[in-house]
């Protein structure tokens, strides 16, 4: 393949080989750290969910402070920051308009696409064992007698996937808006118009569980142990309506899109 210079020449691109997915991975990491808005969120989901650890290990009663409600209110402040973060990551690009350089240096959109599907999940578990650390740390300095008993491997396994949702669904909404705004409040007004529709609406609030993806999840924080089948089946409902389905969506209009 060649391609024409601006004095007239041509030069060779055959030989050039396309950069790793491991170098576009981290790309977009930095791009998390590079705008303000990237740079402070990451520090404020550091330092809420310390500060929101910290608070309930103080002000808590004993029988309270357990691990599984120190993670609880760990995930809290994670679950609402964690979508934000999946929605700049797709965002930012447009918003900013340099999806022309990004789509330039890697001409393949969904190369460029699962690299940051790779970054926010990183992002998610760097987010999740922060969690996991700081919750554990608030046990032992904070937490009653037999204080981790009431948390095992399956309430780390619903508390990932509840947290990988959320990010996955930020990333979803961010490729249906292309825009920061846009997709963020969309993000937080929908649950809550929701809501509203549901108390008036008697029929829909019976099926919430199935449609809702805000009620389905509630037992994977709410709940300790292992879930009902019908449980984790309302679950897999509701992400296939907020998360896959607006993420394939998405993600045909991102490859159509014309940059500007």
């Amino acid at each position: 393949m060649t391609t024409q210079t601006m004095y007239g020449g041509q030069l060779d691109l055959s030989t050039t080989t396309r950069p790793p997915m491991s170098r576009l991975v981290k790309v977009e990491l930095r791009k998390m750290v590079d705008t303000r808005a990237g740079m402070w969120l990451m520090i404020a989901i550091g330092v809420i969910t310390v500060v929101a650890i910290v608070i309930f290990g103080l002000a808590a009663s004993e029988e309270d402070r357990t691990f599984n409600n120190f993670m609880g209110f760990a995930g809290t402040p994670q679950g609402f920051l964690l979508p934000v973060m999946g929605i700049l990551l797709v965002t930012q690009e447009w918003s900013q308009r340099t999806a022309m350089v990004t789509f330039t240096l890697e001409p393949h959109r969904s190369r460029t696409l699962a690299a940051k599907v790779y970054a926010a999940l990183l992002l998610g578990v760097a987010a999740i064992l922060l969690a996991f650390a700081t919750a554990a740390l608030a046990t032992v300095v904070f937490g009653g007698d037999n204080a981790f008993d009431s948390f095992g491997l399956i309430d780390f396994a619903k508390y990932g996937v509840l947290q990988a949702t959320g990010v996955l669904q930020g990333l979803a909404f961010g490729l249906l808006f292309l825009n920061s705004a846009a997709a963020i409040v969309t993000y937080f007004v929908l649950p809550i118009s929701f809501s509203i529709v549901a108390e008036i609406w008697g029929w829909l609030n019976e099926r919430a569980p199935w449609i809702d993806l805000g009620t389905a999840q509630a037992p994977l924080f709410e709940e300790p142990g292992n879930l009902s089948g019908e449980q984790w089946a309302q679950v897999v409902v509701t992400g296939l309506i907020w998360v896959i389905i607006p993420f394939v969506v998405g993600l045909w209009r991102m490859l159509r899109a014309e940059v500007k």
